[in-house]
Formats: structure tokens, C-alpha cells, sequence
């Protein structure tokens, strides 16, 4: 009976022997590996990033006016588009019912209203168009940062969104005409500060806004006691489904009057499709540990083939079945076990150029939901290598001795 410690010595004998073969065999290995384990990393840190720029807006609740017809309100704060229903430029949350939400709002976070228009503007020579914010002056230094110059004192002085400064090339102390001169008389505002940039928010769209007070909005448009939409700031966003429904059981009782989304459903969905997108690549990623499978399947069928008189004469000094067995499972198992080492330390250095390439940034890397991806693209492919190498490992501690030592 020949000992455990010669067992793997003939294995890795074996495989230095036919070390090119063994090579290309345990190549398929490193890049199934890489392939599972970079693409699963880059697909945690992009939910990961994603769902940290969006964690500031998870607590918060929007409040619009029922649509009808089943309709969901898009395109943010003065572009509404109403879907399965009509839109109607007269639907408003009024004064009272903006006094009940904030009395439901009161112990858990803060409510405030939005009167919001998208109209056309002239600087100088240039025209455009931008959303038209009006807010209660408070509310405007509670939410917003300015980065250049102050907040708004006055109905005639007004903060613009960063973008909106870059494209018509406004500064602190430049004029702004809200209006079409060919429809009505313009009202000519002056900007006193610039915001930072703020992204993607479902409740105020600032970046390419104009934000005013609301006596400057109605003064332009009207509209007293009457908003486009309440915004709800939940200080712990557990509470925010208690909200939700508290608000909707009040002001919709009667019938339904308001709608309101929960931005926490948003990111919900979001990182959802992310999880779904990455499994999907990684399952065709994983096509490539399909192929390293028949390549080592191959090298070991032709290993049996090459070594079966050595397979007779070890058997007729008293070699076992269940050491003959174990001999060829070991050599899979050192192509799996070299190739996925090879293949994790590759993933860490492909991972992270990836992850930074496609991301932006790398912060997430090497958290545990990211990192975890490496031991476990090792475990996959080290574990395919020995399933494969089953049955070629079972075809040689059943050949025959005597027909084995007869074989050319």
C-alpha cells in the first residue's frame, strides 16, 4: 500500500511533467476566476456608490396632486407628465391640506411647500428655458448650499443651479429676465449666489434652476395658497412608510386628492436592477469556467490514456482502487487550486483597474460585500477542476491490472 505523501508526489510529478499542458489547462481557471470575481466586485461597487448618492434622498416623501386615471407624476417639479390619466395645469395641494400634512409630519420630520414653473429666460443675448423655483426663504438656507455670494433677500434677487451658471455664463450681480416678451411683460431678476452642485434628488432639481422666495413666484405667476408639491423630510427613515400612509389616509379619505412616492422605493428598484444586471453578466462570465472545465476534463482523460501502464504496474505492487482514485483527483485539484490563486491575485489588480474604470471610483473595493467575490471565485474554480477530474479519476482506479500492464 502506497502512503498518502507518494500519492501527491506522482500527482504533482504528473503535472510537472506535462507542465505546458497543465499551463493552458489551469489558464481557463485564472480567467474564469477573474471573469466571476471582477465582474462581481465592479457590480457591488457600482450599488454601492449608487446607493450611497442616493441615501441622502431616502428619507424623504413628495407630495403631488392626484392625476387620475391610475397616473404617476414624472419629470420632477414643473414638468409633469401624467401617466394613464390626464395632466391638468389647475391641480394644486391648497393651504389646508398642506396645514394637515404638516400636522401628520410634525413628529417625525419637517414639511415644506414647492411652487415650481418652467418658463423662458433671456441673459443678455442668450435664451433658454429653466425650472423657476419658489420657496419659503428659510427653507432656501435650511436645503441649499451656496458656494459663490448669499442667499436671497428680496423678491428681485434670486440663486441659480451650478450647470445653469456654466451654460449662459451667469456670475453673482448678473440679470436675468424671466418671461416671453411676446406673451406678457418679463420680470428682471438679479442673481446674488450660485449653488453647489446637488445631482440627482427627487425633491428639488436645482442644478438647472432658478430659486427665488415665494413672494418673487407668486408676484410672477400667482397662485397664492396654492403649491405644485410638498416635500416631506423624515428625520429616521423607518418612519417613512408611517408617513406615507397617515398622510394618504387623511387627504385621500374622501377621495383621492394627492399622491405620494417614497423615495426609498426608488433606490429599492434601482440597486435591485443593479443586482439583477450583475448576476446576469456574471452568469455569462461564468460560461468561461465552462470552458476551463472540458479543457481540464480533456487533459486529464489524455493523462489516463498516456499513463495507463503506469496505472497497472502501481496496482500489481498493491496499490488500492481509492489510492489510484485519489492520485488523478489530487492532480485536478493542483490545476484548480494553482488557478485560482493565480486568478485571485489577477482579480484583485484587474478588479480594481475595473472597478475604478467603470465606477469612477474605488472607495467600495475592498469592503466585505466587494471583496468577498475573490475567495468565492476561487472556491467556484477549484471545485469545477475536481468535479471534472471525477470521472477520468474513476475510469483509472477501475482499468484493469492485467490489461493495463499489457497496454503499449
Amino acid at each position: 500500500m502506497i502512503g498518502n505523501d507518494i500519492i501527491l508526489a506522482l500527482s504533482v510529478r504528473s503535472v510537472r511533467l506535462h507542465f505546458l499542458r497543465s499551463v493552458l489547462a489551469a489558464l481557463g481557471i485564472v480567467i474564469g476566476v477573474v471573469a466571476i470575481a471582477s465582474i462581481g466586485m465592479m457590480g457591488t461597487n457600482m450599488t454601492l456608490s449608487v446607493t450611497e448618492e442616493l441615501s441622502d434622498m431616502a428619507n424623504k416623501l413628495t407630495v403631488t396632486p392626484y392625476t387620475g386615471g391610475g397616473g404617476v407624476t414624472m419629470g420632477g417639479p414643473g414638468i409633469r407628465i401624467a401617466a394613464g390619466g390626464s395632466s391638468d395645469d389647475d391641480d394644486f395641494i391648497a393651504e389646508d391640506q398642506f396645514r394637515d400634512i404638516e400636522r401628520i409630519v410634525a413628529k417625525y420630520g419637517t414639511a415644506y411647500t414647492v411652487r415650481s414653473e418652467s418658463d423662458r429666460i433671456e441673459v443678455g443675448s442668450e435664451t433658454g428655458r429653466a425650472t423657476i423655483y419658489g420657496l419659503d426663504p428659510d427653507i432656501i438656507r435650511e436645503l441649499l448650499v451656496v458656494e459663490e455670494g448669499e442667499y436671497p433677500k428680496s423678491t428681485t434677487s434670486v440663486v441659480i443651479g451650478p450647470t445653469l451658471a456654466e451654460r449662459l455664463d451667469l456670475k453673482v450681480g448678473s440679470k436675468i429676465d424671466i418671461g416671453d416678451p411676446d406673451e406678457g411683460p418679463t420680470t428682471t431678476v438679479r442673481v446674488v449666489g450660485v449653488l453647489e452642485e446637488r445631482g440627482m434628488s427627487m425633491d428639488l432639481s436645482t442644478d438647472m434652476a432658478i430659486i427665488g422666495t415665494d413672494k418673487l413666484f407668486t408676484g410672477i405667476y400667482g397662485g397664492e395658497g396654492e403649491y405644485d408639491q410638498v416635500n416631506v423630510v423624515v428625520n429616521d427613515i423607518n418612519n417613512a412608510d408611517a408617513v406615507k400612509t397617515a398622510i394618504e389616509d387623511e387627504l385621500n379619505r374622501k377621495e383621492d386628492t394627492v399622491t405620494v412616492q417614497d423615495s426609498s422605493r426608488m433606490m429599492e428598484s434601482i440597486t435591485s436592477s443593479l443586482s439583477t444586471m450583475t448576476t446576469f453578466v456574471m452568469a455569462i462570465a461564468a460560461i468561461s469556467l465552462l470552458v476551463a472545465a472540458v479543457s481540464i476534463f480533456n487533459v486529464m482523460m489524455m493523462s489516463v490514456n498516456e499513463r495507463v501502464r503506469e496505472i497497472g504496474i502501481l496496482r500489481s505492487i498493491g496499490t488500492q482502487r481509492t489510492e489510484i482514485l485519489r492520485m488523478f483527483i489530487y492532480e485536478a485539484g493542483i490545476l484548480g487550486l494553482v488557478g485560482a490563486i493565480i486568478g485571485a491575485v489577477a482579480s484583485l489588480i484587474i478588479g480594481y483597474i475595473v472597478v475604478l474604470g467603470m465606477v469612477g471610483t474605488a472607495e467600495y473595493f475592498f469592503a466585505p460585500a466587494s471583496i468577498v467575490y475573490v475567495p468565492m471565485a476561487m472556491a467556484v474554480g477549484a471545485a469545477i477542476c475536481i468535479v471534472t477530474g471525477v470521472y477520468p479519476a474513476w475510469r483509472a482506479s477501475n482499468l484493469d491490472p492485467i490489461e493495463a500492464l499489457r497496454a503499449e
